[in-house]
């Protein structure tokens, strides 16, 4: 099969460098507004996640229910799925006491049984083939797992695992570096190392955002929750000028 480029586009962003650096910025930015409304507020995880999910739905109803391709509404949806995964995954990891390494298993099953399912029934889980509204809801469920993985794969590896903040930022930068240099070779499947990418940006913004916000005892640089959302914020707009956001183009 041929991924030799037509006509039609995507309601779905383009994977460019924009892209990535818009992705890390909407995970950082689903941290550090997750843990304001269910920490600072004082929300609690299992309202926090209510209230995130219903957010999400909306959006989410609103980008598939579109007709064509909207930077702003595609990215609003993004970042609903990172403050939604970051307290669903809390909820998951704190609440429910699974633990880290409990909750980022079941996540992670949760992950794979939806893009096994989204290939099976529409034979590709490339972002270039999300051309119809099933295809689209399979692309935002498999994102909203990918997300709360994220989350909870960041805990685990700054908590459980001890590498601190720093540590695991270092960490997950240097496994996308990995992912990037994985496209040298033509052997290994672009949509193998988008998905791969894109669950490695979710953990990477979930301790930069700890880094961000969490008390200085914590190893964190207890920066506010709110102030760091408003200027996360701030540079995805900045970001989005910089780079302009287009449609992914469709492929065979």
């Amino acid at each position: 099969m041929s991924d030799k480029p037509t006509d039609r586009t995507s309601k779905v962003a383009e994977v460019t460098l924009g892209f990535w650096i818009l992705k890390i910025l909407a995970t950082t930015l689903g941290e550090t507004s997750g843990d304001a409304f269910s920490m600072t507020l004082g929300w609690g995880y299992l309202l926090s996640t209510a209230m995130f999910a219903l957010i999400f739905a909306l959006v989410a109803g609103f980008q598939i229910a579109g007709s064509r391709f909207h930077p702003i509404l595609y990215w609003a949806t993004i970042v609903a799925t990172t403050t939604v995964g970051t307290t669903l995954a809390d909820f998951a990891d704190r609440s429910l006491g699974i633990g880290y390494t409990g909750g980022s298993s079941l996540l992670f099953g949760l992950l794979l049984l939806s893009l096994f399912t989204w290939r099976q029934t529409k034979g590709s889980v490339s972002v270039c083939k999300v051309l119809d509204p099933g295809s689209e809801i399979f692309y935002w469920v498999t994102i909203l797992f990918s997300q709360t993985l994220g989350t909870a794969l960041g805990d685990w590896t700054a908590d459980t695992k001890g590498l601190g903040y720093a540590g695991g930022a270092l960490l997950f930068t240097g496994l996308l570096g990995l992912t990037a240099l994985g496209l040298l070779n033509r052997r290994i499947p672009h949509t193998l190392l988008f998905w791969t990418a894109f669950i490695l940006t979710r953990p990477l913004g979930a301790v930069l955002g700890d880094l961000l916000d969490k008390p200085h005892e914590h190893g964190g640089l207890a920066l506010s929750r709110f102030g760091a959302s408003a200027a996360l914020i701030i540079l995805m707009a900045i970001c989005g000028l910089i780079f302009p956001q287009r449609p992914a183009k469709a492929c065979h």
